[in-house]
């Protein structure tokens, strides 16, 4: 069976070690209260994170045991409406998404909802399909680098929310690259794709919008709640979070800003170049509209039409039409009409 379906990781930490245990979402239902937590130290932190959450039966199973109201469990597989923290006696519950890009052609991001179950001891994370947001979380963890192994279960939340938010800063570097490339086409060698590419990152960034704005919300009654799992000093970080996420949104309208502006350029080139085709198209009939009209007078069948029977008639002819269609374009020249812009 793939990974996603069958495995879960557990960390358990302190300041002076850890360790990492994968196993079933079944063997988690039935010892991570039993065992996991129940025959660990009191100074212990717990996160068990899930990278599937297919096997409802199980995870059902252990909300059961960590005494996890139904609702909750209801609101892991509910789509993310409207961002909230639901605060219970002994966790609190919330979700987000995560972003990420799928490809440099789609019009649409790499989007999944990450439920999060705090308590003092352990904090449970849902994933809704295999993808890892947290490499940098469990680096900390296992390397001891910053604050993390001396902090509770609090602090281990803000780590994860800051990595989905790093992820929200690279899918927005991801589309800036790209409108500067853009940027680059139009005024270089505007395509007929071009129009296209641009709207395609509007919709990244309407998405990205939709994400991040959730978990703004979320960051912010994270810094305001009293729940008694998060540490008033650590209140700290969670706005700090809030403040990236207003940077992110902020960022956001700037871009969607700078891509309308490039479709009016757009049209813009456009129309400019259909300028330069017209305008090359009227200086061509204005050179040989009057060529046209002394060959249309020399068409006519009448008998007695003076030059008809001199000998170098037709001569002088061609040689006036040519001279006719010099003296035009050197006035256009003269006049800038035949430069490009």
């Amino acid at each position: 069976m793939e990974r996603a379906k069958q495995i879960c990781q557990l960390y358990h930490y302190n300041s002076d070690s850890f360790l990492l245990t994968e196993n079933s979402p079944k063997y988690y239902a039935e010892n991570f209260v039993s065992k996991e937590i129940s025959q660990s130290s009191d100074e212990k932190i717990h996160w068990l994170n899930y990278h599937s959450i297919e096997d409802r039966e199980n995870i059902e199973k252990l909300a059961e045991h960590l005494k996890i109201d139904k609702l909750t469990v209801e609101d892991i597989y509910a789509d993310l409406k409207r961002p909230k923290i639901e605060e219970y006696p002994n966790y609190i519950y919330f979700s987000v998404r995560s972003a990420l890009i799928k490809d440099a052609t789609s019009s649409q991001l790499k989007k999944e909802k990450i439920s999060f179950l705090l308590s003092d001891r352990f904090l449970i994370s849902f994933q809704e399909k295999s993808s890892d947001h947290f490499t940098v979380v469990r680096e900390r963890i296992e390397k001891k680098k910053g604050k993390i192994r001396m902090k509770g279960t609090d602090f281990l939340l803000y780590r994860m929310l800051e990595a989905v938010t790093d992820n929200y800063f690279e899918v927005l570097d991801h589309i800036t690259d790209s409108i500067e490339k853009i940027e680059g086409k139009i005024l270089l060698h505007s395509k007929s794709d071009t129009l296209k590419k641009i709207e395609i990152e509007k919709r990244k960034l309407i998405e990205l919008r939709k994400v991040v704005f959730p978990l703004k919300e979320i960051t912010l009654q994270l810094d305001k709640t009293e729940s008694q799992f998060i540490c008033k000093e650590n209140h700290y970080y969670f706005s700090s979070l809030k403040d990236n996420c207003l940077t992110i949104l902020e960022e956001i309208d700037a871009n969607k800003q700078i891509l309308e502006g490039m479709a009016n350029l757009y049209y813009a080139v456009q129309g400019q170049k259909m300028n330069e085709i017209m305008k090359l198209l009227t200086i061509v009939s204005a050179i040989f509209i009057p060529l046209t009209f002394i060959v249309g007078i020399y068409g006519m069948n009448f008998e007695n039409m003076p030059e008809l029977k001199t000998k170098y008639g037709y001569f002088f002819a061609i040689g006036g039409m040519a001279l006719l269609a010099l003296i035009l374009v050197i006035y256009f020249k003269k006049r800038g009409w035949l430069n490009r812009n």
